[in-house]
Formats: structure tokens, sequence, C-alpha cells
């Protein structure tokens, strides 16, 4: 879930439910608040915008050490809901904003 106390229109952040492994151990416990950055034109670079949008597991692997605080590195193992949770913040960013206020139910 989002911690909106923290976040920006370029940094979001989540509290991740599973500890995330690499290499067979713990790189950041559970309970850890991940930072995400709105990624830049070169942080994308390599990667398929319509794979990102799609929440592509390879595509969110490659981009999360380039974007999140800790880091998250790539072949890190991250619990589905968490993973969820990392890509629907990547994918808030690469959204217009006409496509978010259609989204969202007006007053």
């Amino acid at each position: 879930m989002t911690d909106t106390s923290t976040d920006t229109p370029l940094m979001r952040s989540f509290t991740n439910d599973e500890p995330i492994m690499f290499g067979g151990k713990i790189l950041i416990p559970a309970g850890t608040t991940i930072s995400v950055r709105k990624p830049g034109s070169g942080e994308m670079r390599g990667l398929k915008l319509a794979e990102l949008i799609q929440l592509d597991v390879l595509s969110l692997e490659t981009i999360a050490p380039r974007i999140t605080s800790p880091i998250i590195q790539k072949g890190a193992v991250l619990d589905p809901a968490d993973l969820m949770q990392f890509g629907t913040e990547v994918m808030d960013f690469l959204l217009p904003k006409s496509a978010k206020d259609a989204a969202s139910p007006q007053a």
C-alpha cells in the first residue's frame, strides 16, 4: 500500500509485506519503507514502456535497482504482493495525468 505521507510527484513509497531475498539471504527485511523515484529516460534505457505498463516481471526487475532506495537488486526475489506494489508505483509514474484524472471519480 502506498504511504501517501511521503509521496511527491517525483517520489512514492510502499512498505514490503515480506522480506526481499537475494542469494538466499535477506536483502530488505519485511516492513521496510521502500522509496521509488520517478524514472527518467536514462533509467528506462533498454526497456519498453509497454512492458512496464503491463508489469512485466523482467522489466520491473531491470528498473528496480535504478529507482529504489534501499536498492532492490536485479535478481532479488520479491513476494508477488510486494512486486505488485512496486509495479503499481512504477506504472503510476508512467501514466499521463489525463489518464489518472479519467480513472478517478470526481464529486
